[in-house]
């Protein structure tokens, strides 16, 4: 995969959970603007799922195992609805608070696939 899809993943769900953050901290329930940011964030997730599919289909592997690639991938897609889902039901500054954390875990889970596509690992 191109490092520039997963660095723009990275970006827009870090800057989709710090602007969720802030309108937590300013003790705003959930509105468009923040389940926006969760939308944005699933959109891009999809965007790569499907690039992700054309290109193993195409012969490319992930160097770690692709099967894991693919759990990631699919378990990141699923937090973003999950959060907004939490957010239609409970109405509250700590339902915005929710959202912002789902951009934050797929900023996270964006960092792992990454490192199980090129099998690049951080040694600490």
């Amino acid at each position: 995969m191109v490092q520039i899809s997963y660095q723009l993943l990275l970006w827009v769900s870090l800057i989709a959970g710090m602007f969720s953050l802030i309108l937590a901290l300013l003790r705003r329930e959930p509105s468009w603007f923040s389940v926006g940011s969760a939308i944005v964030v699933e959109t891009m997730l999809l965007v790569h799922l499907v690039w992700s599919i054309s290109l193993v289909s195409g012969g490319a592997s992930a160097i770690g195992d692709t099967v894991e690639f693919f759990g990631y991938l699919i378990t990141a897609l699923i937090v973003p609805p999950a959060a907004v889902i939490w957010a239609a039901f409970e109405r509250t500054k700590w339902s915005t608070l929710v959202i912002a954390l789902a951009g934050f875990t797929v900023a996270v889970m964006t960092v792992r696939m990454w490192q199980i596509w090129t099998g690049v690992r951080w040694n600490y």
